[in-house]
C-alpha cells in the first residue's frame, strides 16, 4: 500500500514532464489555417498583378492623351505664330516706301501690344541693319550673323528655341530665368515683288508654359505629373528646373521617333521609375514643325498608389477570412478525429495489458469502423504469433550454440589454409611480393630476399617502386598503380611480362613478372610473382649471335655456289650430258632453297633485334600490287598457275604509308605460297579493295585449304602443315612469320580465311594515307 502510494506521484511527475504530442486534430486545424492563409496571399497577389496592369494601362493611356494634347496645342500655336509673322511681312503699311520710320515703328508697337507673347518684332534691310523695331529696340544693330536672318532668306522661316543674345541686356529676366525665344522670320518685298529685307519676330518661350498648365492642371489632384518639351537633339526645352537645358537619352524619345504617340515605364537619370506618355510633333498645315517631343511623366510610386491600397484591403479581408476558416477548421478537425481518439484510448488500454477489443463507438464513419475491424484482426494474429514465438525461442539457443561451434571449426580451417598458402609462397622458387593499393610492400618471401638482397623486416611498409624498380621506370609504375586504384583494371594484370628490376646494390637484371589483384582482410592487394630470366637472356643472346654468324658465313659460299651452278645450267661450259644437267639443276634448286632459308633467318634476326630498316612514305598501293604480281609471273608459269589482278574502281587511288620493297616482299611470300599450293591450271588472284576504312590486299588461291589442326600455328616460325603435299612442296616455314612481322611494322594486320577443299585467302589490312 505504501509502495503504491509512493510510486504514484513519481509516475505522475514523469508523465507531467513528458512533452505533449500533437494529434491529428491539431494537424488538420493547422492545415486548414495554412491553406486559408496561402489562398489569401495568392488571391492578393493575383489581384495586385491584375490591378497594377490595369492601372498602368489606364494611367499610361491618360498620360499619352495628355502628351498628344500638349503636342497638338504646341504645333497649332506655332502654326498660328508662323501664319501671323508671314502676314505681317505682307502688310503694305510696313513697307519702307509707304510710311516713315515713326509710323512703321508705331505699327510694330501696336502689333506687339496686341500679341504680348512677342518679345521683339523688327525689320532689317538686306545689309543686315535693323531699320525699325517695336519700341526702337536694336534699331541700327547688325543682325546679319543671326541665324534667323540668313535662314529667312534661304526659305527657312522657323528656328529652334535659344537664349537671348543681343536682347539679353535690354530685356529683363523672366521668373528668374534667362529669356528664350523661338525665331520666326519672313522676307518682305517692294511693290515690284523684289525682296528688300527680312521681318523677324522673337516669340517668347513663356507661352509654352501656359500650354503646359492648361493640359496638366486638371490632373494635379491625382498626383504629381510633369510635362517636358524635348528638342529634336534631346535637349529639355521646357520642364522641371533640375532638367532644364539638359540632354536626355531615353527609350521614350527613341520610341517617339518610331511612332507618333504611346506610353511606357522607364528609369530616368535621377534613379526614379516613371510612367511616361509621349507624343512627337509633326507640324501643322504650312508650319513644318521643329521635331519637338512632349513627355508627360508620373512616378510609379504615385501612379500605383490605388493598386497598393486595393492590395492592402484585400490582404486585410483575406486574413479575416483565413481566421474565420481556421476556427471552422478546428471545429471540423475535432469532429473528424473524435472516433480516432476513442480508438487511441482503447489501444492504450491494450498496451497496458488489458485484453479488450477495439470499439469505434457511436457516430463513427466507415473508415474508422474498417480500421477498428482490421486492428482487431491484427491483434488476434499478434497474439497467435506471440504464442508461436515462445516455441521458437525454446529451440533458438540450441541453434545458436550449434552455429557457434560451426563457425569455430570454419575459423580453424581458414587459419590452416592461411598457413598452407604461406608455406607454399615461402617454398616457391619464384620471388613473391605483396603490394597494397598504395604501392607499399605487405609481403616478401625468402626467394625475394635471395633475389634482391633485402630482408623481409627491412622492406615491409616501404614503397615497392623505390626498392626494386629502376628510377627511370618509377613514374610509369606509380601511374599503373593509380590506374588500378581508380578503375580496378590494368592491361598488365594476369599477364606474363618481362621487365628490368634492380637489387639492393642497384644492379639491373631482367625478370619475368606475373601480377594479379587479390582480396584480403584489409582490402585488395597486388600478388606479384617474379622469375629471374638473366640466364635465359644470355642463352638467347648466344643463340642469336650463333644464328647470325652461321647465316653470314653460309651466305658467301652459297652465293658463289649458286652463281656457278646457274652458269653451268645456262650452258657456259658447253652442253652437258643429260644426266649431269639433271644433277646440276637439282643442285641449283637446292642452293636456291638454302639461300632463301639464310635470307629468311637473317630477316627474322633483324626483326627480333629491331635493326630492320624501313623507309615508309605515302604512295599508291595499286602499282605495288602490279609490281609483286609481275615478279611472280615466271614462277607461276613454271607451276602452270594463272595470276590475275582485281581492283575495285573505288580503290584504284588508295594510298598508304609503306616501305615499297618490304610490302612487295610480303605480297611475294603470299603469292609464292598460293602458287605452290594451287593445282596446275588453277588461278591465284591478288585483289585490292577498301574494307572497314582500311586498304585491303587479298591473295586468294584454289588449293586444298589449311588443315584445322594447323591453323593456330600458321604464323609461327618453322611451322609447316604435316602432310605429304606440304613435304613435297618444301619451304622454310618462315615466310608467313616474316610477313606478319613486316605488316605489323606498317601498323597493319594480316589474317586468313580458309575452308577444306575451297582454297585459302590471306588478307593484309593497312591504314590509309592521303594520296601523294
Amino acid at each position: 500500500m505504501d509502495r503504491s502510494s509512493t510510486s504514484q506521484p513519481a509516475a505522475t511527475g514523469a508523465t507531467a514532464r513528458k512533452p505533449a504530442r500533437r494529434g491529428l486534430g491539431t494537424w488538420l486545424a493547422l492545415a486548414f489555417s495554412l491553406l486559408s492563409i496561402f489562398l489569401t496571399v495568392l488571391m492578393v497577389e493575383v489581384v495586385d498583378v491584375a490591378a497594377t496592369r490595369q492601372i498602368e494601362a489606364s494611367i499610361g493611356q491618360g498620360l499619352r492623351e495628355l502628351a498628344v494634347q500638349a503636342a497638338d496645342k504646341l504645333e497649332r500655336g506655332m502654326y498660328t505664330r508662323y501664319r501671323e509673322v508671314r502676314l505681317l511681312a505682307q502688310r503694305r503699311d510696313l513697307a519702307p516706301a509707304s510710311n516713315d520710320l515713326a509710323e512703321r515703328r508705331a505699327v510694330l508697337d501696336s502689333i506687339k501690344q496686341s500679341y504680348e507673347y512677342y518679345d521683339w518684332i523688327g525689320m532689317a534691310g538686306l545689309d543686315g541693319r535693323v531699320q525699325v523695331a517695336a519700341g526702337g529696340l536694336l534699331e541700327g544693330a547688325d543682325v546679319s550673323q543671326r541665324p534667323w536672318f540668313g535662314n529667312a532668306l534661304k526659305g527657312i522661316h522657323v528656328g529652334d528655341v535659344h537664349e537671348a543674345v543681343l536682347l539679353a541686356k535690354l530685356l529683363p529676366r523672366q521668373e528668374g530665368e534667362p529669356r528664350r525665344f523661338v525665331d520666326v522670320a519672313f522676307p518682305y518685298k517692294d511693290a515690284q515683288g523684289k525682296t528688300i529685307g527680312v521681318l523677324g519676330a522673337h516669340l517668347s518661350w513663356q507661352w509654352a508654359r501656359s500650354i503646359e498648365r492648361s493640359v496638366i492642371a486638371p490632373l494635379a489632384t491625382r498626383g504629381k505629373v510633369d510635362a517636358l518639351i524635348i528638342g529634336n537633339n534631346g535637349t529639355v526645352l521646357l520642364g522641371p528646373s533640375g532638367l532644364q537645358g539638359k540632354k536626355l537619352d531615353l527609350p521614350s524619345l527613341r520610341a517617339a521617333e518610331r511612332q507618333d504617340a504611346g506610353y511606357l515605364v522607364e528609369r530616368w537619370p535621377d534613379g526614379t521609375s516613371y510612367l511616361v506618355g509621349f507624343s512627337r510633333g509633326r507640324g501643322f498645315d504650312a508650319y513644318p514643325g521643329l521635331g519637338w517631343t512632349v513627355l508627360v511623366r508620373q512616378a510609379e510610386l504615385d501612379a500605383y498608389a490605388p493598386a497598393r491600397e486595393l492590395r492592402r484591403r484585400a490582404l486585410i479581408s483575406g486574413l479575416a477570412l483565413a481566421a474565420l476558416f481556421s476556427i471552422a477548421g478546428v471545429v471540423l478537425a475535432r469532429y473528424i478525429t473524435r472516433p480516432l481518439g476513442r480508438l487511441v484510448s482503447e489501444a492504450e488500454r491494450i498496451r497496458g495489458g488489458e485484453n479488450v477489443p477495439l470499439v469505434s463507438g457511436r457516430g463513427s464513419y466507415v473508415e474508422v469502423e474498417t480500421l477498428s475491424a482490421t486492428l482487431n484482426a491484427l491483434l488476434s494474429d499478434l497474439r497467435q504469433r506471440r504464442h508461436e514465438l515462445k516455441g521458437v525461442n525454446a529451440t533458438l539457443e540450441a541453434r545458436v550454440e550449434e552455429r557457434t561451434r560451426e563457425m569455430e571449426r570454419a575459423l580453424v580451417a581458414v587459419r590452416a589454409s592461411e598457413q598452407r598458402i604461406g608455406a607454399i609462397v615461402e617454398a616457391a622458387q619464384d620471388a613473391f611480393v605483396g603490394v597494397d593499393m598504395r604501392g607499399l610492400v605487405t609481403d616478401w618471401n625468402s626467394a625475394a630476399e635471395r633475389m634482391f638482397g633485402w630482408k623481409r623486416s627491412e622492406v615491409l611498409g616501404w614503397p615497392m617502386p623505390e626498392l626494386i624498380v629502376p628510377e627511370r621506370f618509377r613514374p610509369s609504375t606509380y601511374k599503373a598503380i593509380e590506374m588500378v586504384r581508380a578503375t580496378g583494371y590494368s592491361p598488365l594484370l594476369e599477364r606474363r611480362v618481362e621487365r628490368l628490376v634492380i637489387d639492393r646494390q642497384g644492379v639491373e637484371f631482367p625478370i619475368e613478372m606475373t601480377a594479379g589483384l587479390a582480396s584480403g582482410g584489409e582490402g585488395s592487394f597486388f600478388a606479384v610473382f617474379l622469375h629471374d630470366i638473366s640466364e635465359r637472356r644470355k642463352v638467347e643472346q648466344l643463340k642469336s649471335e650463333f644464328v647470325a654468324t652461321v647465316s653470314h658465313e653460309l651466305r658467301t659460299p652459297l652465293t658463289s655456289i649458286r652463281a656457278s651452278l646457274s652458269m653451268l645450267a645456262d650452258g657456259i661450259a658447253g652442253d652437258l650430258p643429260p644426266d649431269v644437267a639433271g644433277l646440276v639443276m637439282i643442285a641449283h634448286d637446292s642452293c636456291e632453297r638454302l639461300v632463301r632459308l639464310v635470307n629468311d633467318v637473317l630477316d627474322i634476326q633483324k626483326i627480333e633485334a629491331g635493326s630492320m630498316q624501313f623507309e615508309r612514305h605515302a604512295q599508291p598501293l595499286l602499282p605495288v600490287a602490279e609490281h609483286a604480281l609481275a615478279g611472280m609471273q615466271g614462277y607461276a608459269g613454271q607451276m602452270g598457275v594463272v595470276l590475275q589482278l582485281e581492283c575495285d574502281p573505288a580503290a584504284r587511288d588508295l594510298s598508304a604509308a609503306i616501305d615499297h620493297d618490304r610490302l612487295v616482299q610480303v605480297l611475294t611470300n603470299l603469292l609464292s605460297n598460293a602458287i605452290k599450293f594451287s593445282p596446275r591450271g588453277g588461278r591465284v588472284t591478288l585483289a585490292l579493295c577498301l574494307h572497314a576504312g582500311r586498304a585491303r590486299l587479298s591473295v586468294r588461291d584454289q588449293g586444298s585449304g589449311i588443315p584445322p589442326a594447323f591453323q593456330p600455328r600458321v604464323f609461327q616460325r618453322f611451322a609447316q602443315a604435316d602432310g605429304a603435299d606440304t613435304r613435297q612442296k618444301g619451304g622454310t616455314g618462315l615466310g608467313l612469320s616474316i610477313s606478319k612481322s613486316l605488316v605489323e611494322e606498317h601498323g597493319g594486320q594480316i589474317s586468313f580465311e580458309t575452308a577444306p577443299g575451297a582454297g585459302t585467302t590471306f588478307h593484309v589490312d593497312l591504314p590509309l594515307a592521303p594520296a601523294p
